[in-house]
């Protein structure tokens, strides 16, 4: 299976994307020459990660029958000082909320998307270290 993307030059240094018919702009900071009109594309793999995994813990949560109230994903990556400037490490805290959710469900379908499921995390992995936590709110 294939997947595209196309991105077109619409102003300084930004680009329209159209991706899976949705489209939106990246664009550098002024500081590089940009408008500051969207996101900077290296910000957009914390966004990846942090949707893949989110997805995939709240299916296999929903399949355990685990309710909960609330669910988010934050990821923090740091970026070398070093050309090319890249992630090196990524931290993800999933947080969820609820009455008596069990730990031990969250943990394993955390380690099944991290380990199994996640397309992006795999991508990853081979240059960033990429750790996570559980934050279960009552």
């Amino acid at each position: 299976m294939a997947e595209s993307v196309e991105i077109r030059l619409s102003g300084k240094m930004s680009f329209e994307i159209n991706l899976d018919g949705h489209k939106f702009e990246i664009d550098a900071v002024e500081q590089f020459g940009g408008s500051d009109k969207g996101p900077r594309p290296k910000n957009l793999m914390l966004a990846s990660i942090a949707g893949c995994t989110g997805m995939d813990v709240v299916s296999i949560l929903r399949k355990m029958k685990v309710q909960f109230d609330d669910f988010r994903v934050e990821v923090t990556g740091t970026i070398t000082e070093i050309h090319p400037k890249h992630f090196d490490t990524m931290h993800i805290i999933y947080r969820l909320k609820g009455k008596e959710i069990p730990r031990e469900k969250v943990e394993k379908a955390v380690d099944l998307s991290q380990d199994k499921y996640c397309g992006v995390s795999y991508s990853y992995k081979p240059t960033i270290n990429i750790t996570h936590e559980i934050v279960i709110e009552d």
